[in-house]
This record gives structure tokens, C-alpha cells and sequence, in this order.
């Protein structure tokens, strides 16, 4: 077995800080990450036990007596893999780890919400029932029942974390896992909060007051910070997200801002004229129809239309008028018309251009009327 003063090429009368030294020397020279040779891979494990048994002054007392000092992969071998982590980041890796937090973030909660397109013109309130966690009345968040508070876990004495040594090619390898007494936290509830079992919540079903602007459509997702859950432990709440749904409306559909209606006109109206009221979702209009309307023209109420979403000019009320031909007429109302053609000459049928604009949006409502 090779002399362990040798392989750290040091005297038998070194101090402690000399075999500290040439034990780092040689570890940032042979270490797997910087040298991957086999050989380097030997000479590693070779330096290691030997600084694991000279910087113990109980193992270096053995050995100088002629014991091997507590051989190759004892339980001291912590000490020279801790002096890697001090070589290569600083400082042990143990004494990096924190004690989890039993404070955290709550969830977000979604909650769908239909309108009707009335209501997406000036936009609406709600008052919106959500099934979620809140702060435990009883403990306030503190997890404990009252008078009573957590206490530092006595296996991993507040660290949240244990030490665990395994044996690898590299010696006796030390890391740190989460303590399963404390589950990382540090500190254990021995008389947990019989409300909400230790969880600083519970869960109940609040009503959240809200005001959906105008303009919204359908597939918008609407945010309002802070008005999810709460979260373990009193921790802040998660946010609310309000996905709008606009329902269908048996007359209007909506273009952008723009509101599209049809006009069902009488044959007789289209031709000389007349003046009509008609039922808006935010109320009555007056609406003229000139003489000879024409079956595809749109009539343009300006402003009464869908707020927008940014900002304050409302869209139009935009009407497609449809002529409705007669389909049954008696033998009187048939001989006028007749005399009516007679007299007006109206030329063959024929193809014209395409109209295009609203009227091409509307078709498909013209043949479903």
C-alpha cells in the first residue's frame, strides 16, 4: 500500500496546513473533470484516502503507528470531497442548501363566463361564485393551532437537509437530501391547525365582483391579479383568469366593432317608401326607407354599434336590406301586378356585376330568410 505522506508528497512532520495545500494541489490536477485519464482516475482516489486519513488527527495518530487509519471509503471520507467542493465552487456544498419554504404562491383559477352581445356593447358586471382556497380563519395562515408555534426538526436541526455518504469509484461521496421527518422544511408542527390540518387554508366558495369592460369577444381570457387561490401557508394568491364566451343572438352578429342586422322589406315598401321602427340591443331606431330600395343595400346607423375594447368610439348598426318577394297571390293581386309590368316595361333579367361589401357577408342570412 502506498505511503499516504508520499502520495500527498509531503514530510511526515507537515502541518495540518501543508497537507491542506498539497492535497488541493494535486485534487485541481487529477480531479475526473479536468484530467479523465484512468491513471488521473486512480492517483484521485489514491489522494483522497490519503487526506481523508492525514487530516484527521486521530487516523494520522493510527497511522503513524502502523494501522492503515480507518481504510479506503471509511466515514471520514466527507471530509476530503468537501475540500473539492471548497477547491472547485467556493465553499461545501452542504452549506449552500436552505430549508424550503412553506410559504408559497397560490394556483390560478379560470372560470368561464357567458355574455350576451347586448352585453358586450357597454360591457357588464358580475358577481362570479369561485369554488377555491382561502386563508384559514382559525391560524391565519400559520398552519399551527393557536398559541402554538412550528419547532426546529431535531433530525436536521433547521437545515431542511440531511447528509447522506455513498461509496463511488471517487471514495465516499457526500450529498444532501431532503429531510423526510420535516419534508425540507426545517422546523415540524407538532399541534397542527385542526381547521385547515396544518394547511393554512381551506377551501370555500367566495364571490369575486367584477366589471368586464366593452368590447370583449369571444376566446378573450381576462386577468385580475391576486384573485386566485391563496396559497399553502398564507401564501399570495394565484390570479383569476375570466374566459369570455359571447352567445349567439337570434338577429345581430358582429363585425369587428360594427353590429349587421337584416331588414325583411315588404315589395310594396321597396318600391314607394316608408319609414319603420326597429328593436336595437341598446334600443329603438328610427329607420327610412327610400322608394325603391333596392334588395342588398346596406343602411348605416352611425354609433350604434359595440363600444371597443381601447377606447370610446362605438362601431355602426349596419342594416342589409332584403326585398321580400310574394310567393302566393290571389287572382286580383296577380292581375295588378301584371297590369303593373305592363305599364313599367321592366327589362329581361340579366347578369350585372358582383355586389361586393356587406351585402356579400350577409348572402349567406339573405338565403337562410
Amino acid at each position: 500500500m502506498a505511503d499516504h505522506y508520499e502520495v500527498l508528497g509531503v514530510p511526515r512532520d507537515a502541518s495540518q496546513d501543508d497537507i491542506k495545500k498539497a492535497y488541493r494541489k494535486l485534487a485541481r490536477q487529477l480531479h475526473p473533470d479536468v484530467n479523465p485519464g484512468e491513471d488521473a482516475a486512480e492517483r484521485f482516489k489514491l489522494v483522497t484516502h490519503a487526506y481523508d486519513v492525514l487530516s484527521d488527527s486521530e487516523q494520522r495518530r493510527r497511522y503513524d503507528m502502523g494501522s492503515d487509519g480507518g481504510g479506503f471509503g471509511g466515514a471520514q471520507g466527507f471530509g476530503g470531497f468537501s475540500d473539492i467542493f471548497d477547491t472547485f465552487f467556493g465553499g461545501g456544498g452542504a452549506g449552500r442548501v436552505r430549508p424550503r419554504s412553506r410559504t408559497e404562491r397560490g394556483q390560478d383559477a379560470l372560470v368561464r363566463v357567458t355574455l350576451e352581445l347586448r352585453e358586450v356593447i357597454f360591457g357588464a358586471h358580475r358577481d362570479i361564485e369561485v369554488d377555491t382556497a382561502v386563508l384559514c380563519e382559525t391560524c391565519e395562515g400559520g398552519c399551527c393551532q393557536p398559541g402554538t408555534s412550528p419547532v426546529t426538526c431535531d433530525i436536521c436541526h433547521g437545515s431542511g437537509h440531511v447528509q447522506r455518504t455513498v461509496r463511488s469509484l471517487l471514495g465516499n461521496v457526500v450529498t444532501n437530501q431532503p429531510c423526510a421527518t420535516c419534508q425540507g422544511y426545517g422546523t415540524t408542527i407538532p399541534y397542527p391547525c385542526a381547521t385547515c390540518q396544518g394547511q393554512g387554508r381551506v377551501r370555500a366558495r367566495r364571490t369575486v365582483s367584477v366589471d368586464i369592460p366593452a368590447g370583449v369577444e369571444t376566446g378573450l381570457r381576462l386577468q385580475l391579479p391576486g384573485s386566485g387561490e391563496v396559497g399553502p401557508a398564507g401564501g399570495p394568491h394565484g390570479d383569476l383568469y375570466l374566459e369570455i364566451t359571447v352567445a349567439a343572438d337570434e338577429v345581430f352578429s358582429r363585425d369587428g366593432d360594427d353590429l349587421l342586422a337584416t331588414l325583411d322589406v315588404s315589395m310594396p315598401d321597396a318600391i314607394l317608401g316608408t319609414t319603420t321602427r326597429i328593436e336595437a340591443l341598446d334600443g329603438h331606431v328610427e329607420l327610412e326607407l327610400r322608394a325603391g330600395v333596392q334588395a342588398g343595400d346596406v343602411l348605416t346607423i352611425k354609433g350604434r354599434g359595440i363600444t371597443p375594447l381601447r377606447g370610446n368610439q362605438r362601431g355602426d348598426l349596419k342594416i342589409g336590406v332584403h326585398v321580400v318577394t310574394p310567393t302566393r297571390l290571389d287572382h286580383k293581386e296577380r292581375a295588378l301586378i301584371e297590369e303593373f309590368a305592363k305599364k313599367t316595361k321592366a327589362p329581361a333579367p340579366r347578369l350585372s356585376e358582383f355586389q361586393q361589401g356587406l351585402f356579400a357577408k350577409l348572402r349567406d342570412r339573405f338565403r337562410n330568410g
